[in-house]
């Protein structure tokens, strides 16, 4: 299915082409791209497989795993503590967290920009069952993880280097400064603000009937190297066709990978920041969440406070991906332009693909 509601007809077609190319080559089981503005949805494609075996069509109500997207709203999190003043961006992290494994040069904003040193185990491993979720103790597991990687790669601030476990000690600094946990937090400053249906948007699949399959190609190198990873036999089911599916999965750590929704919860999201006035943060602190920062050698990072930016068309972007197990996501805002997008795939991504430049070329001109 592919609904337009308003877009030049041309920029329409040519997205058509790439994005069906996609389905065709068997490049993914589904795609689900949207183009807006702060008001209404300008362009929308949506097709293909949500399930392969029951041959389920993907739909505006279909969940994902939206995983390294959730970075956003921790660091959105944050700058609204900063408001507060419960958080101080320059103070050290142990100011917030006495038993913070690392030393206590480490700042709040190192973290926020992934300049703190800290590594970044692979983390793929680091999931769990929807039906163990009960059971599961995140701080148990991260103070294990923890303690296998004490040593920085970096003095702090001068390098930029990804890091999850930065964004782990961020959720425990939000949770331990806001007095509830993080998905709470979450769900009360930031989601319940954008007036969105059950399910639309939160830490849980709220209907598995909704929630799409995610999927990796059965015939590639990195389904091989997947098991050097993770138990595939109860982390993954049968072939199907030329996919390989993942049950349904929970990432061990909310704040870096955690939330789930559909694109329709993730655009109300995006259109917050395309408004001259969000409800959600102060017009002084989303210029702060969107300037890009410096090494300690003044050396750019490319790397707002969890936003990455780039330049298409000669136009700047404001820009993150979410990859993993099962889903490849990309979400931008084009703030000179007025205009956002995302994409949505249920295929695995392992690294920031920047496969919004194929098509958002056609509507950032």
């Amino acid at each position: 299915m592919v609904t337009i509601t308003t877009c030049v007809p041309d920029s329409c077609q040519n997205a058509d082409q790439v994005l069906v190319k996609e389905l065709i080559n068997a490049n993914a089981p589904s795609v689900q791209y949207m183009v807006f503005n702060q008001n209404m949805v300008l362009y929308h494609f949506q097709q293909g497989l949500a399930n392969i075996k029951d041959h389920e069509i993907v739909r505006d109500e279909t969940t994902f795993n939206a995983y390294s997207l959730t970075k956003t709203f921790t660091a959105l999190a944050v700058l609204q503590l900063v408001e507060q003043g419960k958080v101080d961006l320059e103070a050290s992290v142990s100011t917030y967290l006495p038993d913070c494994p690392y030393p206590a040069e480490i700042t709040i904003k190192h973290l926020l920009t992934h300049t703190s040193g800290i590594a970044d185990p692979i983390p793929l491993s680091w999931v769990h069952l929807v039906e163990e979720d009960s059971t599961f103790n995140e701080k148990k597991f991260f103070k294990t993880v923890f303690e296998k990687n004490r040593t920085l790669k970096f003095k702090p601030g001068e390098k930029f280097k990804y890091s999850n476990l930065g964004y782990v000690l961020l959720g425990q600094v939000i949770a331990a400064v806001s007095g509830i946990s993080y998905e709470k937090y979450i769900t009360q400053n930031i989601i319940s603000k954008l007036n969105l249906p059950p399910g639309a948007l939160g830490f849980q699949i709220y209907d598995t009937r909704n929630h799409a399959t995610g999927y990796h190609k059965k015939w590639s190198f990195s389904n091989l190297l997947l098991s050097c990873f993770i138990n595939k036999s109860k982390f993954m089911g049968k072939a199907e066709n030329s996919w390989q599916p993942f049950k349904f999965l929970y990432v061990n750590g909310k704040a870096y990978g955690g939330l789930i929704g559909t694109t329709n919860g993730l655009v109300k999201y995006l259109q917050e920041f395309l408004k001259p006035e969000t409800r959600l943060i102060s017009q002084a602190n989303k210029r702060l969440l969107l300037t890009e920062t410096k090494t300690a050698n003044d050396k750019n990072t490319g790397m707002c406070l969890a936003w990455f930016t780039g330049e298409l068309n000669g136009t700047r972007y404001y820009t993150h991906a979410g990859g993993g197990g099962g889903f490849y996501l990309e979400m931008r805002i084009y703030p000179e332009k007025g205009i956002g997008s995302l994409i949505v795939f249920n295929r695995s991504g392992m690294s920031d693909e920047r496969f919004l430049n194929q098509v958002d070329k056609f509507f950032v001109q």
